[in-house]
């Protein structure tokens, strides 16, 4: 039988005054915790209070009669007119943009005026107040220019040539990449050299702008620009290079330097590409590298107007004008010539040619793969009875307001910042004609800088002075380093040396810095080489049933003449 504890009932103590246990039921080992008696009428404001001690400040704040009692009551506020339950404000606005930080700045300086004002009154706090102000003013017109350049509006620059649909695109070159290459390689070796040169008139090193002397045209003069497979010398040196084990790269100086300095190119470009057998020929269309570019690596832009002088494209005729010209007029036009071994290969007889020398090099790419180029040299001159070769370019001027910089007030004691700015207005075309004076061996290279009469008369020019450089100084002062130049131009042979035969397209991007290579049916580009008519001995004859409607035209116009 299970046996059932006894359960002893507690003695409970009632309370008749109100809640909790009454004074006198207290156990002794409760005697030192604190407690608060409370009637059951009053309203209960908190239940227990365990730091009574730091409340005292608020005694008096809970308005009721318990005694004791002032820290547990609830303290009630009378705030139900400010309660809305839809707040029909509205969000406040974010602070930002040029605003937020005049206003701070605005702060800042009055804060810092009135320091300055109570402890300085005297002419050390007005050279305080001026220099905030300068600081301000151009904190604000930093941030003035960088919400100006995020929302001018881009200029899109149109393509060198038209993409058709039916291209394939077969490579894509990013421009940033061709950047981190490096390749070396060897001296060039001469094949043959070409043509007649004038000698350099010396008295143009010292002309300055005090000095100017007037451009000359010399339109009786003929510019030469033939593409690479159409030079009967690099036709004959094809046919003697028949061996099948040697991979050949025939080009021109003029689209070498282009994929050379590719990564500095901002306008687009097209080269022709053409894959025959284990030879490859880079050409260009026609009319294409002919032009010269201005201020093609400039911070602003050139707009491509139609109607004004200062667009690119009569920037680029004017800028090519002047060139020709200029490379003529610094010759001596009376007295000796310097002959090469061959006469120049394009000029016909009793034709005035302008003085241009071509030299046939080779250079050896790797073990298999050789390249052939045709480079040109302008001028010769005598350095310590020695004959030193040249390269003639010119620089132009068109408006000191948009490039920054007046030739004429600065060309003479400032010459330096003078070239520092064409540097980074035009640092693709001087990149290209120090890679063409590097390619043609020449030892020299002369830049002239013309500007023009008046900034709104784009025919007359005059000649400032002319400054002359070594190829290889000059490529180290314009960050032009060689071996990266072979080593882009080494790349993209080897894409094109694995490409089967045909007929290829390299495309600069006009927006992009991308080079895209798209392949091309093999009589693409056809037309632009048949606007001329060809003579009559060329010509295929007429068909009978043509040559019979003339005969019948011509005798009747004989008959209603009678």
């Amino acid at each position: 039988m299970a046996t059932i504890t006894a359960f002893a009932v507690p003695e409970v103590a009632e309370n008749q005054d109100g809640w909790g246990p009454g004074a006198a039921s207290v156990p002794a080992s409760l005697q030192h915790v604190p407690y608060a008696p409370f009637s059951k009428a009053d309203r209960v404001g908190r239940a227990s209070d365990w730091t009574a001690q730091a409340f005292k400040s608020y005694a008096g704040r809970f308005d009721r009669n318990a005694p004791g009692a002032t820290v547990f009551n609830f303290f009630h506020n009378e705030d139900e007119d400010s309660f809305h339950l839809v707040d029909t404000r509205p969000p406040p606005r974010p602070k930002y943009g040029a605003r937020r930080f005049q206003q701070r700045f605005q702060r800042r300086d009055r804060d810092e005026g009135r320091r300055d004002g109570g402890r300085d009154s005297g002419a050390g706090a007005d050279r305080e107040r001026q220099r905030r102000e300068r600081l301000q003013q151009q904190k604000r017109g930093q941030w003035n220019a960088y919400w100006q350049d995020k929302n001018a509006p881009r200029i899109v620059y149109n393509s060198s040539v038209d993409i058709r649909p039916e291209w394939a695109v077969l490579e894509q070159i990013p421009l940033t990449s061709l950047s981190k290459l490096s390749y070396e390689v060897g001296e060039a070796e001469d094949i043959t050299t070409c043509g007649t040169l004038e000698y350099y008139d010396k008295g143009y090193d010292r002309v300055t702008p005090k000095t100017e002397r007037a451009l000359e045209r010399f339109e009786n003069r003929q510019f030469y620009k033939v593409t690479t497979s159409d030079d009967p010398v690099i036709r004959r040196l094809t046919l003697e290079n028949e061996d099948v084990d040697v991979k050949t790269v025939f080009a021109t100086d003029a689209i070498l330097s282009t994929l050379m300095c590719a990564p500095r190119s901002v306008y687009s470009w097209d080269i022709v590409v053409h894959r025959v057998g284990n030879k490859l020929f880079f050409d260009k269309r026609d009319s294409s590298f002919d032009l010269l570019t201005v201020n093609e690596t400039a911070q602003e832009p050139t707009p491509e107007e139609k109607d004004s002088i200062n667009s690119v494209h009569s920037l680029s005729q004017e800028a090519t004008f002047i060139n020709q010209n200029f490379s003529q007029q610094v010759l001596q036009k009376e007295g000796k010539k310097y002959e090469f071994k061959e006469q120049n290969p394009f000029a016909s007889e009793n034709e005035e040619v302008a003085s241009v020398a071509y030299r046939y090099r080779k250079w050896k790419l790797d073990e298999e793969t050789t390249l052939v180029a045709r480079c040109e040299l302008h001028s010769v001159h005598e350095v310590k009875g020695q004959e030193v070769l040249l390269t003639v370019n010119s620089l132009n001027e068109f408006d000191s307001k948009i490039t920054g910089v007046d030739w004429r007030q600065k060309i003479e004691n400032q010459r330096g910042a003078v070239l520092a700015t064409e540097l980074k207005n035009n640092a693709n075309k001087l990149a290209k004609w120090t890679a063409q004076a590097l390619l043609a061996g020449a030892e020299q290279m002369k830049l002239g800088y013309v500007s023009r009469v008046h900034p709104k008369d784009h025919y007359n020019h005059c000649i400032l002075t002319v400054q002359g450089y070594k190829p290889k100084e000059f490529a180290a002062q314009i960050n032009l380093n060689v071996n990266n130049m072979w080593g882009i131009l080494k790349t993209v042979v080897d894409i094109c040396m694995k490409l089967e035969e045909g007929k290829y397209l390299l495309v600069k991007d006009p927006n992009k810095p991308i080079v895209r290579l798209y392949s091309v049916p093999t009589d693409a580009f056809e037309n632009d080489y048949a606007e001329e008519p060809l003579p009559e001995d060329e010509q295929a004859p007429p068909p009978p049933e043509a040559e019979e409607k003339r005969e019948q035209a011509e005798e009747k116009e004989a008959d209603e003449m009678l």
